[in-house]
């Protein structure tokens, strides 16, 4: 139906023109209808063949071949009837099919090398598609255009570019993971080991100080119990299922709070924390997950700082709160500072169990002040230097 009614639109806009432009008598007027008649059913009968043979052709040279040609073959037709009918004696119009045979020759030649150029593009598109789908994806397809051949190669090209970076994630993400389970099975082991060698005494009545075995037990399963804590906290970050009390916060006072908390460890090191504030500093946001983090990082703070030295926590109004934890020790390696927060990294040696504690404290604490719209950071001190803003 629509190729009838475009038939029946070109027809009466050429009868429009023709009227219009040569003021034709009626017989001429005739003569013409029937030849654009003519055309437009060629064109109509044209056009419904051309996406059939499109659909079944195994080559687009075919294609472009047949639509040049069809093309070709409308427009004779039209000009033979009109020259035969209205203008030109047997010379003239024996001229004239001359002159369209070497056009219709042109045209073919025309249409064949155009259609290479193309098919071979979309030849190297198939081709690059190919590969990545077998798992090359390095695989480009080196078309440079400007038309929509172009446009297409480019977002292969893209897709192919992007498909290579998300594996090469995934890939380092599957090692990380699998570094990750590794080590938090360590973990779990060392005290799983001591609890059963200490409960084996125990009941075998071979222990000379139960007492002392019954405290190891005990200090095992707090070490356990913390563990499993962190890694179910961790857990409810990612699935940003972390529930926040948010009132106006004295973010001095939470720092404060949780150093006295952590001054028994840091007493054991021979490490002295000091709190640095000139003011306090308010803001709107979660103190549990504040403290949380505070926590964290001064724990790490005093576990890497040799004995007798100092860890300083300093609090200030910078667009915000700003908390920021430096201790004297050897601080991150360069290479370990991109990826220190990341969830399944333990390539820094201060995520060791060696050191204490599961490696999970700058995780869990990047994840929360994320979780608060907050930022945090470490600094390029030489030192162990690590900052956290929290928005007002």
């Amino acid at each position: 139906m629509r190729i009838v009614l475009a038939s029946i639109t070109a027809v009466l806009i050429g009868l429009a023109l023709f009227e219009v432009t040569m003021q034709p008598s009626g017989s001429e007027r005739a003569e013409l209808a029937i030849i654009f008649m003519l055309m437009a059913t060629v064109s109509g009968i044209a056009a419904a063949f051309l996406p059939l043979l499109a659909r079944r052709s195994q080559r687009l040279l075919t294609t472009l071949f047949a639509l040049s040609l069809i093309s070709l073959v409308v427009a004779s037709v039209g000009l033979v009837v009109a020259a035969n009918r209205m203008f030109f004696s047997d010379h003239d119009l024996t001229l004239v099919l001359v002159v369209l045979g070497f056009g219709l020759v042109a045209a073919v030649g025309f249409a064949f090398t155009a259609a290479r150029s193309l098919t071979s593009d979309l030849s190297r598109m198939s081709d690059a598609a190919r590969d990545v789908a077998s798992g090359n994806l390095s695989a480009r397809t080196g078309v440079e255009r400007a038309d929509e051949i172009g446009s297409l190669a480019t977002e292969l090209d893209e897709l192919a570019r992007q498909l290579q970076e998300a594996t090469a994630v995934r890939d380092e993400e599957d090692t990380r993971r699998r570094e990750f389970f590794a080590a938090v099975s360590h973990d779990l082991r060392t005290p799983l080991a001591s609890m059963q060698a200490a409960t084996e005494a125990l009941r075998d009545g071979m222990s000379p100080d139960p007492d002392r075995y019954l405290a190891s037990l005990q200090t095992d399963v707090e070490v356990m119990h913390a563990l499993v804590d962190d890694l179910f906290l961790l857990a409810r970050i990612q699935a940003g299922d972390v529930p926040l009390d948010v009132q106006a916060t004295d973010i001095t006072e939470v720092v404060d709070e949780t150093v006295e908390a952590l001054k028994p460890v840091a007493d054991r090191r021979g490490v002295v924390v000091r709190l640095q504030a000139d003011e306090r500093v308010f803001a709107t946001t979660a103190p549990s997950a504040v403290g949380r983090v505070v926590r964290n990082l001064l724990d790490n703070a005093v576990r890497h700082s040799p004995e007798g030295s100092t860890v300083v926590i300093e609090v200030s109004r910078q667009d915000g709160a700003v908390v920021v934890v430096s201790d004297e020790g050897e601080g991150f390696d360069d290479d370990f500072v991109g990826q220190a927060f990341e969830s399944f990294s333990r390539s820094d040696s201060a995520r060791t169990r060696d050191a204490g504690g599961a490696g999970l404290g700058l995780a869990i604490a990047h994840g929360l002040v994320t979780t608060l719209g907050g930022d945090i950071w470490i600094e390029p001190s030489g030192h162990g230097r690590v900052g956290f803003r929290i928005p007002r």
